[in-house]
Protein backbone atom coordinates (compact mmCIF):
# COMPACT_ATOMS: atom_id res chain seq x y z
CA UNK A 1 0.00 0.00 0.00
CA UNK A 2 1.46 3.39 -0.98
CA UNK A 3 1.68 6.28 1.46
CA UNK A 4 -1.20 8.10 -0.23
CA UNK A 5 -3.47 5.07 0.30
CA UNK A 6 -2.70 4.57 3.99
CA UNK A 7 -5.85 4.93 6.08
CA UNK A 8 -6.63 7.47 8.73
CA UNK A 9 -6.96 5.36 11.91
CA UNK A 10 -9.27 6.29 14.78
CA UNK A 11 -9.24 4.71 18.23
CA UNK A 12 -12.84 4.28 19.38
CA UNK A 13 -14.22 3.13 22.73
CA UNK A 14 -17.86 4.22 22.56
CA UNK A 15 -17.39 7.36 24.65
CA UNK A 16 -18.57 10.75 23.45
CA UNK A 17 -15.00 12.04 22.93
CA UNK A 18 -14.16 9.04 20.74
CA UNK A 19 -17.34 9.53 18.70
CA UNK A 20 -16.34 13.15 18.21
CA UNK A 21 -13.00 11.84 16.96
CA UNK A 22 -14.88 9.67 14.46
CA UNK A 23 -16.74 12.72 13.13
CA UNK A 24 -13.54 14.76 12.85
CA UNK A 25 -11.63 11.91 11.21
CA UNK A 26 -14.42 11.27 8.68
CA UNK A 27 -14.13 14.89 7.56
CA UNK A 28 -10.37 14.59 7.36
CA UNK A 29 -10.48 11.32 5.41
CA UNK A 30 -12.80 12.95 2.88
CA UNK A 31 -10.47 15.96 2.62
CA UNK A 32 -7.40 13.78 2.11
CA UNK A 33 -9.10 11.17 -0.09
CA UNK A 34 -7.95 8.27 2.11
CA UNK A 35 -9.81 5.36 3.76
CA UNK A 36 -11.00 5.54 7.35
CA UNK A 37 -10.17 2.70 9.74
CA UNK A 38 -12.00 2.43 13.07
CA UNK A 39 -10.28 0.35 15.74
CA UNK A 40 -11.61 -0.80 19.10
CA UNK A 41 -8.94 -2.29 21.34
CA UNK A 42 -9.53 -3.59 24.85
CA UNK A 43 -8.97 -6.64 26.98
CA UNK A 44 -12.59 -6.27 28.09
CA UNK A 45 -15.37 -7.31 25.73
CA UNK A 46 -18.09 -5.14 27.25
CA UNK A 47 -18.30 -1.37 27.45
CA UNK A 48 -19.73 0.22 30.59
CA UNK A 49 -21.18 3.54 29.47
CA UNK A 50 -24.34 5.28 28.41
CA UNK A 51 -23.67 7.29 25.25
CA UNK A 52 -23.01 4.29 23.02
CA UNK A 53 -25.68 2.19 24.73
CA UNK A 54 -28.30 4.81 23.89
CA UNK A 55 -27.20 4.90 20.26
CA UNK A 56 -27.43 1.12 19.75
CA UNK A 57 -30.57 0.77 21.87
CA UNK A 58 -29.24 -1.67 24.47
CA UNK A 59 -28.51 -1.52 28.18
CA UNK A 60 -24.93 -0.47 28.82
CA UNK A 61 -23.94 -3.84 30.27
CA UNK A 62 -24.95 -5.50 26.99
CA UNK A 63 -22.94 -3.25 24.68
CA UNK A 64 -19.96 -5.17 23.32
CA UNK A 65 -17.01 -4.34 21.10
CA UNK A 66 -18.79 -5.19 17.84
CA UNK A 67 -21.58 -2.77 18.74
CA UNK A 68 -19.08 0.01 19.35
CA UNK A 69 -17.28 -0.20 16.01
CA UNK A 70 -20.53 -0.83 14.10
CA UNK A 71 -22.16 2.28 15.58
CA UNK A 72 -19.01 4.32 14.88
CA UNK A 73 -18.94 3.09 11.27
CA UNK A 74 -22.61 4.04 10.76
CA UNK A 75 -21.93 7.46 12.21
CA UNK A 76 -18.95 8.05 9.91
CA UNK A 77 -20.85 6.80 6.84
CA UNK A 78 -23.73 9.18 7.53
CA UNK A 79 -21.35 12.09 7.95
CA UNK A 80 -19.23 11.40 4.85
CA UNK A 81 -20.92 9.09 2.33
CA UNK A 82 -17.97 8.77 -0.04
CA UNK A 83 -15.34 7.62 2.47
CA UNK A 84 -14.28 3.97 2.46
CA UNK A 85 -14.62 2.62 6.02
CA UNK A 86 -13.19 -0.49 7.66
CA UNK A 87 -13.39 -1.66 11.28
CA UNK A 88 -11.52 -4.00 13.59
CA UNK A 89 -11.79 -5.29 17.14
CA UNK A 90 -8.49 -6.08 18.83
CA UNK A 91 -8.49 -7.98 22.15
CA UNK A 92 -5.44 -6.29 23.65
CA UNK A 93 -4.38 -3.18 25.52
CA UNK A 94 -5.31 -0.11 23.42
CA UNK A 95 -1.95 1.64 23.65
CA UNK A 96 -0.10 -1.36 22.21
CA UNK A 97 -2.70 -1.98 19.52
CA UNK A 98 -2.80 1.64 18.38
CA UNK A 99 0.98 2.01 18.27
CA UNK A 100 1.11 -1.08 16.06
CA UNK A 101 -1.71 0.32 13.87
CA UNK A 102 0.34 3.48 13.42
CA UNK A 103 2.88 1.56 11.32
CA UNK A 104 0.36 1.44 8.47
CA UNK A 105 -1.54 4.69 8.93
CA UNK A 106 -1.32 8.13 7.37
CA UNK A 107 -2.24 9.53 10.79
CA UNK A 108 -3.92 8.37 13.98
CA UNK A 109 -6.81 10.31 15.57
CA UNK A 110 -7.79 10.16 19.24
CA UNK A 111 -10.37 11.94 21.37
CA UNK A 112 -9.69 13.26 24.82
CA UNK A 113 -11.95 13.12 27.83
CA UNK A 114 -12.83 16.50 29.32
CA UNK A 115 -14.54 17.26 32.59
CA UNK A 116 -16.03 20.73 32.09
CA UNK A 117 -15.44 24.04 30.39
CA UNK A 118 -14.03 25.45 33.65
CA UNK A 119 -11.58 22.64 34.35
CA UNK A 120 -8.52 21.82 32.23
CA UNK A 121 -8.73 18.61 30.25
CA UNK A 122 -5.91 16.21 31.04
CA UNK A 123 -4.93 13.36 28.80
CA UNK A 124 -5.00 9.79 29.99
CA UNK A 125 -2.13 7.33 29.79
CA UNK A 126 -3.33 5.79 26.51
CA UNK A 127 -3.25 9.10 24.61
CA UNK A 128 0.16 10.02 26.01
CA UNK A 129 1.66 6.61 25.29
CA UNK A 130 0.37 6.53 21.72
CA UNK A 131 1.58 10.08 21.05
CA UNK A 132 4.99 9.16 22.45
CA UNK A 133 5.57 5.95 20.50
CA UNK A 134 3.46 6.08 17.32
CA UNK A 135 5.17 5.77 13.95
CA UNK A 136 2.85 8.28 12.26
CA UNK A 137 1.44 11.69 13.22
CA UNK A 138 -0.99 11.47 16.15
CA UNK A 139 -3.87 13.95 16.24
CA UNK A 140 -5.39 14.52 19.68
CA UNK A 141 -8.65 16.45 19.62
CA UNK A 142 -8.54 19.22 22.17
CA UNK A 143 -10.26 22.57 22.51
CA UNK A 144 -13.91 21.49 22.82
CA UNK A 145 -15.81 20.51 25.94
CA UNK A 146 -19.15 19.63 24.31
CA UNK A 147 -17.92 16.63 22.26
CA UNK A 148 -18.84 18.27 18.96
CA UNK A 149 -16.49 18.10 15.97
CA UNK A 150 -15.85 21.75 15.14
CA UNK A 151 -15.24 23.07 11.65
CA UNK A 152 -12.23 25.32 11.13
CA UNK A 153 -12.88 28.87 12.30
CA UNK A 154 -9.48 30.61 12.38
CA UNK A 155 -8.17 29.73 8.92
CA UNK A 156 -4.74 29.08 10.36
CA UNK A 157 -2.43 26.21 11.31
CA UNK A 158 0.38 26.78 13.81
CA UNK A 159 3.60 24.81 13.97
CA UNK A 160 6.36 24.91 16.54
CA UNK A 161 9.81 25.19 14.94
CA UNK A 162 12.56 23.43 16.88
CA UNK A 163 16.35 23.58 16.76
CA UNK A 164 16.71 21.18 13.81
CA UNK A 165 14.62 23.25 11.43
CA UNK A 166 16.23 22.21 8.15
CA UNK A 167 14.71 18.72 8.09
CA UNK A 168 11.69 18.92 10.36
CA UNK A 169 8.94 16.37 9.78
CA UNK A 170 6.59 18.56 11.82
CA UNK A 171 7.15 21.54 9.53
CA UNK A 172 6.68 19.39 6.43
CA UNK A 173 3.43 18.01 7.84
CA UNK A 174 2.19 21.51 8.69
CA UNK A 175 3.03 22.82 5.22
CA UNK A 176 1.08 19.97 3.61
CA UNK A 177 -1.89 20.57 5.87
CA UNK A 178 -1.91 24.30 5.16
CA UNK A 179 -1.74 23.66 1.42
CA UNK A 180 -4.50 21.04 1.63
CA UNK A 181 -6.80 23.36 3.54
CA UNK A 182 -5.82 26.57 1.76
CA UNK A 183 -5.06 28.33 5.05
CA UNK A 184 -2.25 30.38 6.54
CA UNK A 185 0.64 28.68 8.32
CA UNK A 186 2.01 30.39 11.41
CA UNK A 187 5.51 29.08 12.09
CA UNK A 188 6.42 29.84 15.71
CA UNK A 189 9.93 29.92 17.11
CA UNK A 190 10.34 30.71 20.80
CA UNK A 191 13.57 32.30 21.98
CA UNK A 192 14.99 33.37 25.33
CA UNK A 193 17.96 35.40 26.44
CA UNK A 194 19.78 33.54 29.24
CA UNK A 195 20.13 35.56 32.43
CA UNK A 196 23.93 35.37 32.40
CA UNK A 197 24.03 37.21 29.06
CA UNK A 198 22.25 40.32 30.29
CA UNK A 199 24.29 43.42 31.06
CA UNK A 200 23.76 46.77 32.74
CA UNK A 201 26.22 48.63 30.51
CA UNK A 202 24.22 51.33 28.65
CA UNK A 203 26.09 50.74 25.37
CA UNK A 204 25.43 47.01 25.42
CA UNK A 205 21.91 46.94 26.84
CA UNK A 206 19.59 44.87 24.65
CA UNK A 207 22.39 43.47 22.47
CA UNK A 208 22.22 39.82 23.70
CA UNK A 209 18.43 39.77 23.29
CA UNK A 210 18.69 41.14 19.76
CA UNK A 211 21.18 38.41 18.81
CA UNK A 212 18.92 35.65 20.14
CA UNK A 213 15.95 37.07 18.28
CA UNK A 214 17.97 37.25 15.06
CA UNK A 215 18.94 33.59 15.45
CA UNK A 216 15.28 32.68 15.94
CA UNK A 217 14.38 34.54 12.74
CA UNK A 218 17.17 32.73 10.87
CA UNK A 219 15.87 29.38 12.16
CA UNK A 220 12.40 30.23 10.87
CA UNK A 221 13.79 31.20 7.47
CA UNK A 222 15.64 27.89 7.29
CA UNK A 223 12.56 25.90 8.27
CA UNK A 224 10.38 27.57 5.62
CA UNK A 225 12.98 27.67 2.88
CA UNK A 226 11.26 25.01 0.75
CA UNK A 227 7.68 26.07 1.45
CA UNK A 228 5.37 26.00 -1.60
CA UNK A 229 4.80 29.46 -3.03
CA UNK A 230 1.02 29.21 -2.73
CA UNK A 231 1.09 28.63 1.05
CA UNK A 232 0.64 31.84 3.02
CA UNK A 233 3.33 32.02 5.69
CA UNK A 234 3.46 33.92 8.96
CA UNK A 235 6.86 33.42 10.61
CA UNK A 236 6.70 34.48 14.25
CA UNK A 237 9.71 34.71 16.58
CA UNK A 238 8.48 35.17 20.14
CA UNK A 239 10.40 35.68 23.36
CA UNK A 240 9.40 33.25 26.09
CA UNK A 241 9.19 29.60 27.10
CA UNK A 242 8.31 27.39 24.11
CA UNK A 243 5.36 25.78 25.87
CA UNK A 244 3.79 29.11 26.83
CA UNK A 245 4.38 30.56 23.36
CA UNK A 246 2.78 27.57 21.62
CA UNK A 247 -0.18 27.47 23.98
CA UNK A 248 -0.82 31.13 23.15
CA UNK A 249 -0.63 30.32 19.43
CA UNK A 250 -3.16 27.51 19.87
CA UNK A 251 -5.88 30.03 20.73
CA UNK A 252 -5.74 31.46 17.21
CA UNK A 253 -5.28 28.19 15.31
CA UNK A 254 -7.42 25.32 14.07
CA UNK A 255 -4.51 22.90 14.43
CA UNK A 256 -1.24 23.02 16.37
CA UNK A 257 1.64 20.88 15.07
CA UNK A 258 4.62 19.92 17.22
CA UNK A 259 7.47 17.49 16.72
CA UNK A 260 8.62 14.76 19.11
CA UNK A 261 12.03 13.19 18.63
CA UNK A 262 12.29 9.42 18.72
CA UNK A 263 15.29 7.95 20.53
CA UNK A 264 15.46 4.17 19.91
CA UNK A 265 17.78 3.57 22.88
CA UNK A 266 15.62 5.53 25.31
CA UNK A 267 13.10 3.46 27.27
CA UNK A 268 11.00 6.28 28.76
CA UNK A 269 8.13 8.23 27.21
CA UNK A 270 9.45 9.85 24.06
CA UNK A 271 7.70 13.19 24.49
CA UNK A 272 9.57 16.34 25.37
CA UNK A 273 8.21 18.78 27.94
CA UNK A 274 6.87 21.08 25.22
CA UNK A 275 4.85 18.38 23.43
CA UNK A 276 3.67 16.99 26.76
CA UNK A 277 2.51 20.43 27.87
CA UNK A 278 0.57 21.35 24.74
CA UNK A 279 -1.13 17.94 24.67
CA UNK A 280 -2.51 18.68 28.12
CA UNK A 281 -3.47 22.33 27.72
CA UNK A 282 -3.79 23.45 24.06
CA UNK A 283 -6.96 25.25 22.94
CA UNK A 284 -7.17 23.38 19.62
CA UNK A 285 -6.42 19.91 18.22
CA UNK A 286 -2.75 18.97 18.53
CA UNK A 287 -0.69 16.94 16.08
CA UNK A 288 2.43 15.21 17.40
CA UNK A 289 4.74 14.33 14.50
CA UNK A 290 7.59 11.85 15.02
CA UNK A 291 11.03 13.37 14.37
CA UNK A 292 14.26 11.49 13.85
CA UNK A 293 16.95 12.01 16.54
Amino acid sequence: MSAVDLPLVVGVDGSEPSLRAVDWAADEAALRGVPLRLVYASLWERYEGTSLAQEVGRPSEQVIAEDIVAAAARRAALRRTGVKISTDVLPEEPEYALVRESRNASALVMGTRGRSGMVEMLLGSVSLTVAAYAHCPVIVLRGSHDNQARSATHGRIAVGVGDKAADSAAVRFALREAALRGVELEAVRAWRCPAHETTDHPLLAGEPARLHEERAVETLDEALRDAPEHVRLRPHAVEGHARRVLLAASHGADLLVVGARRHPDHLGLQLGRVAHGVLHHAACPVVVVPEQP
